[in-house]
């Protein structure tokens, strides 16, 4: 064999290993939007089917058992990175258990809370309106400048909102729903800023902060269900539809989603996560009886987008993008 003819043969080897990986690497992208859509699916359905747990379940006991039980799928992940969990000093010990009591007792209680009295699409996309929230804490703070970008983003959803509650909306909710709706969305605002945080120090892998954190809320959660509320008796049905939304659209769902972080983008995953508020509209719209006309439907899409721009950042070294994959995994635990 020639030398000319093997460096031909070398080369179109690397070629064909060169098209191969290609392809592979556009079948996982797909494979993980997919994946990231479907997670969306899990946690839009979640808005649903507490809503039509409520009626049977009281509020506080249904969120602490149904993230006790997730608490409890998360649990073997201590176990497994344990090197990691004995190496966690008391700053982030009690860093970790704050962030469980604003990101799960507070503000996952006060979705439950929130649900009782209010529309489901109202009350996701006065949810939604957290990102809004965070930007303006952080210029308050001077720690982040918005850009152009950000700004318009913030006029647009503010302009959505005013055209979703424009025309009168009846039976959307009561004063007592908006009143826990906004305790939900300062509290999910503080989550935010204190996961940034968190994430930034790099206290532990997500799968660690998390369990921790809910371990935390959980139980909080839970005995304040219990003193509040009483023991409840619950139903097989109601039994079943905490377990799903505990190991299905909790424990599994979050599993998935930081799968799809390795292979999408941050903006990628930001505007996955903001279809839901969509998604949920629908799910109200055929499960719920929740109707929208012309004017909400267009507030949905333009809350949607703005807050999709606010989250829209600049940052692009690999450390930056590492910090914003992050902060996006434990962005997705808030109010599923």
């Amino acid at each position: 064999m020639s030398p000319v003819f093997e460096r031909s043969v070398v080369r179109e080897r690397k070629r064909r290993k060169e098209v191969a990986a290609d392809r592979r690497g556009i079948s996982a992208h797909a494979r993980a939007t997919a994946e990231a859509l479907f997670v969306t699916f899990l946690w839009s359905t979640s808005w649903v089917l507490i809503k039509l747990g409520l009626p049977s379940i009281p509020p506080l006991t249904f969120a602490g058992l149904r993230y006790t039980m997730a608490f409890l799928c998360l649990a073997p992940a201590l176990w497994i990175h344990r090197r990691e969990v004995r190496a966690l000093g008391v700053r982030s010990w009690v860093l970790l258990g704050l962030l469980g009591v604003i990101l799960y007792a507070v503000t996952q209680g006060g979705q439950f809370l929130t649900l009782a009295h209010l529309d489901a699409t109202t009350f996701s996309l006065l949810l939604s309106f957290t990102a809004v929230v965070v930007a303006l804490a952080s210029v308050a703070q001077r720690r982040e400048r918005p850009r152009a970008l950000q700004w318009a983003g913030i006029g647009l959803a503010a302009i959505g909102a005013v055209v979703y509650f424009v025309p009168a909306r009846d039976g959307a909710g009561s004063p007592l729903g908006f009143t826990w709706a906004g305790i939900t969305v300062a509290a999910n605002a503080a989550a935010a800023l204190l996961g940034r945080r968190v994430n930034r120090v790099s206290i532990a892998r997500p799968i660690v902060v998390t369990a921790i954190s809910m371990g935390v809320g959980a139980g909080l959660l839970l005995a304040a269900g219990f003193s509040v509320e009483g023991l409840p008796r619950l139903s097989a049905p109601s039994w079943g539809l905490i377990g799903w939304l505990a190991v299905v659209n909790t424990a599994v769902a979050f599993t998935l989603w930081n799968r799809t972080l390795r292979t999408l983008s941050a903006v990628e995953s930001s505007m996955l996560n903001n279809t839901m508020l969509v998604q949920v509209a629908i799910l109200a719209w055929l499960f719920l009886g929740e109707t929208h006309g012309p004017l909400g439907i267009a507030g949905l899409v333009l809350v949607a987008l703005g807050t999709l721009l606010v989250q829209l950042r600049a940052g692009s070294t690999p450390a930056s993008r590492a910090r914003t994959r992050s902060a996006l995994s434990q962005r997705t635990q808030r109010a599923q």
